[in-house]
């Protein structure tokens, strides 16, 4: 009978997916993003972590994405779907300018 190793299947505890690392840190220090401009593929993530006193926001100028406020020492990360240059900016502090440049997905290698 195959009921008690369906319910056995059906019931075993699923490990936890890990989520990727970031494919790039992007740290705010003394109202600065930095590094200013970074290059990820598709679907890769940015985190974005606030090393200032002060609270900032992370904000694409053509509002694709948007981090609200990000408090001191917090961190928000952001997986970037779309190829393109993204400028962003800090709209609490509108001189803070930074620019993400996502190139399309890695080739993917040959089969054999």
């Amino acid at each position: 009978m195959l009921l008690p190793f369906v319910l056995a299947a059906l019931t075993a505890p699923v490990p936890a997916a890990s989520a990727p690392a970031a494919a790039a840190t992007i740290h705010i220090e003394n109202f600065t993003f930095v590094p200013s401009t970074v290059t990820v593929r598709t679907n890769q993530s940015v985190t974005f972590v606030n090393d200032d006193d002060e609270a900032h926001t992370v904000t694409a100028k053509d509002k694709s994405f948007d981090s609200e406020g990000l408090d001191s020492q917090r961190s928000w990360t952001h997986v970037f779907t779309q190829s393109g240059t993204f400028a962003y900016f800090c709209e609490l502090h509108p001189s803070m300018k930074a620019t993400i440049v996502v190139a399309g997905a890695a080739a993917k290698p040959a089969s054999r």
